[in-house]
């Protein structure tokens, strides 16, 4: 049964009124069977003995009906007495090699562990699945010291993966905590990473194979229909995830992305600083785009059904406005609309890093968008180490750190990771889907000196994207070839003579580029300064945390 066990909507039992209410429990169980539960945990807690194995064995019928496993929470002798398939242990109950003993080599024994230590302890122990988690602090859970996070379970899948032994490489994996409908498919996502060879290609890295789930079956009013979408979701392609190998951009055609901003006037929603709002907004109506300035988290479910994009700008991070840009990543994913983040003086401070953090959990970005600084910043959020004698200063980008070998090294890597681009401004651009990376030598240093253009960089991504974002590299490089070759043109005007005067001009210029194009010439993308970077060698500088 161990071998052929389908872990991948694998329900625990609660009972508690909080979940339960005045139900029964072996009904609620069995209408999730008959939506598609795969794997049944009996986790009771307060209940005696006799009342344990009296509900075991209801289960179990209802179990061996749908030719589903049955598993007892930390009790094996409840097991025994049940005859079900097998137990799940936590750290504090029998070792699992003993359990084995008492149950049999056919037994399924599965084991909770929340670091690579227990898992490697659970694997030498014989344990046929491991329970990974805590990944989000729920009701459930009320000791909150195993929150873990997705960057955990990576950790311990990655560690897994590298281990000699047949053993820790094959064991079966599922997580565990606050797993439900609206983050099923991200974490399925965030959890499906890969790595590059020497030679460019991907290897797919251990991922799990199933999640766990209570409250979002037990708890619903249709326990049925909820196994049934969260199986769908699970089953079904994540949408967070490329369909197919990722395309080359056709860099011949880049105009018709600026032609179709024109034409579409998409949304770009910005979720700023009040420093950059107005510049902002003048940038997105410069080429076309409809802007809205809200940092109003109440307003994303509406706005994100008008098609457009989102900007998340880290410029100014409150704990106000970091709940109301979670609110608003999660309304834009939940209808399939892109999201740039942009990690402003991410690694300033620890408080930014920790709300650099609470983003890249609160959902999917399209692209993630910053400077040398902020996208190292966002490598540790990932789960990296850090680079040693890294410190931001503000939100500029300081002096170079990397050589641009190391440039497209990180970001492959990273876009890779967080299945999104990736870009990483300077004063060579380099930009990457995980599978293909580009370098963009246009621009000008007016941009550096001027408060809020790397702001208005992502305002215009969020807008290209919005017109299509199936072909998410080759619309982020259009958008970027728009600004810096605009910003070249501003900053050779008879009428600029420094940053100040440069502002205008630029604004002015994004218009000009745009109507060119419109009017039927496209000849300012010919002076695109940009290149493929082929064969990026693993440099070894991303390490697990």
């Amino acid at each position: 049964m161990a071998a052929k066990a389908d872990y991948s909507i694998y329900l625990v039992t609660d009972s508690t009124p909080a979940i339960l209410g005045d139900r029964d429990l072996v009904q609620v169980v069995e209408e999730a069977l008959k939506g598609g539960v795969t794997f049944v945990q009996y986790r009771e807690k307060t209940s005696d003995t006799g009342a344990l194995i009296s509900t075991g064995k209801a289960l179990h019928q209802v179990c061996q009906k749908y030719s589903v496993p049955l598993v007892i929470n930390d009790r094996v002798d409840v097991a025994l007495a049940v005859g079900c398939e097998g137990v799940h242990l936590g750290q504090d109950d029998m070792r699992v090699d003993k359990a084995r003993e008492l149950l049999g080599s056919s037994a399924i024994i599965g084991a909770t562990v929340s670091s690579m230590e227990e898992a490697r302890i659970a694997v030498d122990l014989g344990a046929d699945y491991l329970g990974i988690g805590t990944v989000y602090a729920t009701n459930t859970k009320k000791n909150t010291k195993d929150i873990i996070g997705v960057n955990g379970v990576r950790r311990i899948n990655h560690f897994l993966e590298r281990q000699e032994d047949e053993a820790a490489k094959n064991i079966k994996t599922v997580c565990i905590g606050g797993i439900n409908l609206q983050n099923i498919a991200l974490v399925k996502s965030k959890l499906a990473s890969w790595e590059f060879s020497a030679s460019n290609h991907v290897h797919w890295e251990k991922t799990i194979d199933g999640v766990a789930i209570v409250s979002a079956i037990a708890a619903q009013e249709d326990p049925k229909a909820a196994a049934a979408a969260l199986k769908k979701a699970w089953t079904d392609h994540s949408p967070f995830l490329p369909e197919s190998h990722p395309s080359e951009p056709d860099v011949s055609s880049l105009g018709r992305y600026v032609k179709d901003v024109h034409q579409r006037v998409p949304l770009s929603h910005n979720m700023t600083n009040l420093v950059v709002q107005n510049f902002a907004a003048s940038v997105a109506l410069a080429i076309g785009s409809s802007p809205i300035m809200s940092n109003n988290g109440q307003e994303a479910g509406d706005l994100g059904a008008l098609q457009g994009g989102l900007v998340i700008n880290m410029g100014t991070s409150t704990p106000d406005n970091l709940n109301n840009q979670r609110q608003a990543i999660q309304a834009y994913n939940a209808r399939g609309r892109p999201v740039v983040l942009d990690p402003v003086g991410a690694g300033a401070t620890d408080v930014r890093r920790k709300a650099l953090q609470f983003l890249m959990d609160s959902g999917h970005f399209s692209v993630i968008k910053g400077n040398e600084r902020e996208i190292l910043a966002v490598s540790v959020a990932s789960g990296y180490l850090p680079r040693e004698s890294v410190q931001q200063r503000g939100v500029d980008s300081g002096d170079s750190l990397l050589s641009l070998e190391e440039k497209a090294y990180y970001i492959s890597r990273l876009a890779s990771r967080e299945q999104c681009i990736v870009v990483m401004t300077g004063a060579v651009d380099v930009l990457s889907d995980g599978h293909t990376t580009w370098t963009v030598e246009n621009g000008h240093p007016y941009l550096g000196s001027v408060t809020g253009s790397g702001c208005t960089l992502g305002t215009m991504i969020s807008a290209y994207l919005a017109c299509d974002p199936r072909h998410r590299l080759a619309a982020v490089l259009a958008a970027m070839l728009h600004f810096e070759i605009a910003a070249e043109d501003a900053a050779v005007r008879s009428d600029v003579h420094g940053p100040g005067t440069f502002v205008p001009a630029f604004v002015d210029e994004l218009y000009k580029k745009r109507m060119d194009v419109v009017e039927g010439s496209a000849a300012w993308l010919d002076r695109r300064k940009i290149r493929h970077i082929e064969n990026i060698s693993d440099l070894g500088l991303l390490k697990e945390y």
